[in-house]
């Protein structure tokens, strides 16, 4: 890292804080053939992560951390539809930018399928925010904690232990061996199920940036005593991880080896894994669990050990990972709505019928705060200009619609998604994709779980022959309009 103030410094700390996209030259992967989807790590602006999170939406949190003043990570979506995760700290852990930008920087350069790696930053002004792949799966903490549908198999709580072993060695031999808050919370599931590792967790993570813990409930004892994390302080919680998952419940670091202690295997094991294990397998994992938690330092086992013991612990190899742990593929697809199917065979008249006989009724709850000024005959023009877009759109007059629709937008007095979604149709149906795109977009930034707004970027993409992206798009789409009918038949 040193003294000096490289090229992506320079830039994080300018005053100007431009736009440019700054780039991490590649280093060397583990397995490039892994990774190597992976964008380069670069800066993000400030706008273009309130666009991916609709201005961050508060239906787009995923998790909070801290009372006072919270870290918020919420999930997004770029224009190019790669599905990001946005964590937004608050402004107290990160007063110098420098530093938030080498920290950042060097937990970028790390590439591995085992963990959720880091895609970008942005700190414009007291902005400190991090951008990583989105796991669609959640934590292991709900999986494990609090399951709903089945609980995690023995098979599969060993792979993640596995997985967890080799995402930490990993950044170990890329020196970053510290780890902060190592936890149930910290592990999370792709869409294939498989469990990675947040790089969240290798940021420092305090006001003088040199702390690498917050939360006592997941520190090890020396944490206590000197306030000082190690990599022996890693194994230590990752001790505590075996137990969690051993139990199905989670273990305070404190209590950890007390727990062990006295114990026989049957009371410690939780009652959901009856008949998944022999006797042999779940000794080991408790032989495992009670030398990492050693009191002396020098006498827990270095994570390459770790390794080496559970690779041979491992069952049902060939068994995919959603099918362990109890999950949807990615790959197997809902059955399409009506919408749904038009907009997957591109059908545009179909999906102007279904636009014209949804209204704006969509449009409900938007907010628009006019002041009784705003009531003039300027406004009533801009309403009647709106009227006149309608008109054009039901009469498939597309150049006056999409006039029409640009005038309402353009005032900018009131705001609606419908709108923009009715543009968006126009757009398409005049030869203008890329316009289309941009509208279809605008409507999810104004209303972040509106199906309409993917069903339109799904048409959009494919126009564009980004297939891949148009699929993923119909997918959320569809998911999207499957929950707003379950939640509108549980009123």
């Amino acid at each position: 890292m040193g003294s000096q103030c490289t090229k992506l410094t320079h830039c994080c700390v300018d005053s100007q804080f431009k736009a440019a996209v700054v780039e991490v030259p590649d280093v060397g992967n583990e397995d490039e053939s892994e990774v190597n989807d992976l964008p380069t790590f670069r800066e993000f602006t400030l706008e273009q992560l309130k666009n991916a999170t609709s201005g961050f939406a508060v239906e787009n949190i995923v998790s909070e951390h801290g009372e006072k003043a919270p870290n918020v990570v919420y999930k997004g979506k770029l224009e190019n539809q790669r599905r990001i995760a946005v964590k937004r700290f608050n402004k107290m852990p990160w007063p110098d930018a420098r530093q938030f930008l080498e920290e950042a920087r060097s937990v970028g350069q790390l590439r591995s399928h085992r963990l959720v790696n880091l895609l970008g930053f942005c700190c414009e002004g007291d902005e400190r925010v991090l951008v990583a792949e989105f796991m669609l799966n959640e934590t292991l903490a709900k999986h494990l904690f609090h399951w709903e549908t089945q609980p995690i198999k023995w098979a599969m709580r060993l792979r993640v232990v596995l997985h967890l072993a080799e995402a930490l060695e990993y950044c170990t031999s890329k020196g970053r061996a510290l780890y902060h808050d190592l936890n149930a919370y910290r592990i999370l599931f792709d869409e294939d199920g498989d469990p990675k590792l947040s790089s969240f967790g290798l940021m420092k993570n305090s006001r003088d940036g040199k702390s690498y813990s917050t939360n006592l409930a997941f520190t090890p004892p020396e944490y206590l005593r000197t306030g000082r994390v190690t990599p022996e302080s890693v194994i230590y919680s990752f001790g505590t991880l075996l137990l969690d998952l051993l139990s199905g419940k989670h273990i305070p670091p404190s209590h950890a080896l007390d727990l062990i202690r006295g114990r026989n295997l049957q009371m410690l094991t939780d009652s959901c894994l009856e008949g998944q294990f022999s006797s042999d397998d779940g000794t080991e994992l408790v032989r495992l669990a009670s030398r990492c938690l050693q009191y002396e330092l020098q006498e827990r086992p270095s994570l390459k050990a770790l390794v080496a013991a559970l690779t041979p612990l491992q069952k049902e190899n060939d068994v995919p990972s959603h099918i362990l742990i109890g999950i949807p593929h990615c790959a197997s697809s809902s059955p399409l709505s009506p919408f749904g199917e038009a907009c997957s065979r591109r059908d545009l008249t179909a999906i102007n019928e279904i636009l014209d006989n949804i209204g704006y009724k969509d449009d409900q709850g938007v907010a628009n705060e006019l002041s009784f000024q705003m009531w003039t005959d300027e406004m009533q023009e801009t309403l009647n200009t709106k009227k006149k877009g309608d008109s054009a759109f039901k009469q498939k007059d597309y150049r006056i619609a999409i006039e029409c629709y640009t005038q309402f937008i353009d005032v900018g007095t009131m705001v609606s998604p419908t709108v923009f979604a009715r543009r968006s149709l126009s757009y398409l149906m005049s030869d203008l994709p890329q316009e289309a795109l941009s509208d279809a977009m605008q409507a999810q930034v104004i209303s972040p779980v509106w199906h309409v707004a993917s069903y339109l970027q799904a048409v959009a993409l494919a126009t564009l022959g980004l297939e891949n992206e148009a699929h993923a798009a119909l997918k959320e789409g569809t998911n999207l309009e499957a929950e707003r009918n379950a939640n509108s038949g549980q009123k």
